[in-house]
């Protein structure tokens, strides 16, 4: 979400994402499941209605407190370097991107969530160990600027194919596959529609073609891209970015006044399907609690908050989406997607030559 993530899209226009961020004071360290306070590890785009975070302590007992780690990948690297005395006892926003590197490192202990047979069997990509929980899904995808294509008169791309075109030279700002979750689901996309060895190749025409590739996501939405997000002036002179299917209705949502219908289109043959998990972490210090957290990330009430929150899709069956959501930024109808094993074998490699390649 960002990192990969969708409210990103919010702090980006200068809004105030809700985050519960409890007190921690008289709980304890308490092992097992003496401490009151359960801390969840997480990247910079968490979000959840405050009410609905209350409504949990209530009912549980404990108090949530919320450790913000940087992007996801950011947020994993640290994970694993402080598996052995953690920074708290949940983990949200592992995807599948980087989810074998999680699992190599022993970063969670195996627990099945209580209602995860209400969700879909195409997320559980752990199925059997049940070492992480899947929570939510979006697409990666080239997001357009209709301003800008409308203005010139030219036809927005709609597939990777057509991004090497001459006609989009110097127009495109990508995220580094190394630093940015984003960046990396887009790179495997590319790996995904053209081969092990072709992707190289497409690389090296986009390169030609003069694309720019930025740290992370916020520096290519909100410095880079020509759009004007949530009505705001734009900064950037690229109107083609690597975002979100879901970017679409975080514009709408957060711009005021809003607009009829969203100023940023989406490639649909560009998109990449993103796993988002949560896990309970290895040497957690309230397992207890932390189960009960992620018992409560697949809940109705969670899951249907999550959408205007953090712009991803629930999981759980029959978890209503809100209408501005689907109707302008409905999920991808047929995203490239990886086994997560192939991932693993690759990611690395793949990482490490496509900086080589575009990079230097």
């Amino acid at each position: 979400m960002h990192t990969k993530t969708f409210v990103a899209v919010a702090v980006g226009l200068g809004l105030v994402t809700l985050s519960a961020c409890g007190s921690s004071s008289g709980s304890g360290a308490g092992s097992g499941g003496g401490s009151r306070t359960v801390t969840l590890v997480s990247h910079d785009s968490w979000a959840v209605s405050k009410s609905v975070i209350k409504d949990f302590e209530k009912q549980s007992g404990y108090t949530v407190k919320v450790l913000k780690d940087g992007d996801a990948g950011q947020a994993v690297n640290k994970a694993i370097l402080t598996k052995d005395n953690p920074q708290g006892d949940v983990f949200f926003g592992v995807d599948n991107t980087l989810l074998s590197r999680a699992l190599d490192n022993g970063l969670f202990q195996p627990y099945e969530a209580k209602g995860l047979d209400k969700v879909g069997a195409a997320y559980q990509l752990d199925k059997g160990k049940h070492r992480v929980t899947p929570i939510d899904y979006g697409d990666i995808c080239v997001n357009y600027d209709k301003a800008y294509f409308s203005k010139h008169g030219l036809t927005p791309p709609q597939s990777f194919d057509d991004l090497v075109k001459p006609q989009y030279k110097d127009l495109f700002v990508t995220e580094n596959a190394a630093t940015s979750s984003p960046g990396l689901g887009f790179l495997l996309g590319t790996a995904a529609q053209y081969g092990d060895n072709g992707w190289q190749d497409y690389w090296k025409k986009l390169k030609a073609n003069g694309v720019k590739v930025v740290d992370g996501w916020e520096q290519a939405y909100n410095e880079e891209f020509s759009g004007s997000a949530g009505g705001k002036k734009a900064k950037g002179d690229r109107p083609l970015v690597v975002s979100y299917a879901s970017s679409l209705p975080a514009e709408v949502v957060f711009a005021d006044p809003k607009p009829k219908t969203a100023p940023t289109g989406v490639a649909a043959g560009t998109c990449f399907r993103q796993i988002e998990f949560a896990g309970l972490l290895s040497n957690a210090k309230n397992t207890k609690g932390g189960k009960a957290f992620i018992d409560f990330l697949i809940s109705k009430e969670f899951q249907e908050d999550m959408p205007l929150n953090m712009f991803v899709y629930p999981v759980v069956e029959g978890a209503k989406v809100p209408a501005e959501f689907t109707q302008y930024g409905p999920a991808a109808k047929d995203p490239q997607s990886m086994a997560p094993g192939k991932i693993a074998a690759n990611r690395d490699q793949w990482v490490k030559s496509w900086t080589s390649l575009v990079l230097k």
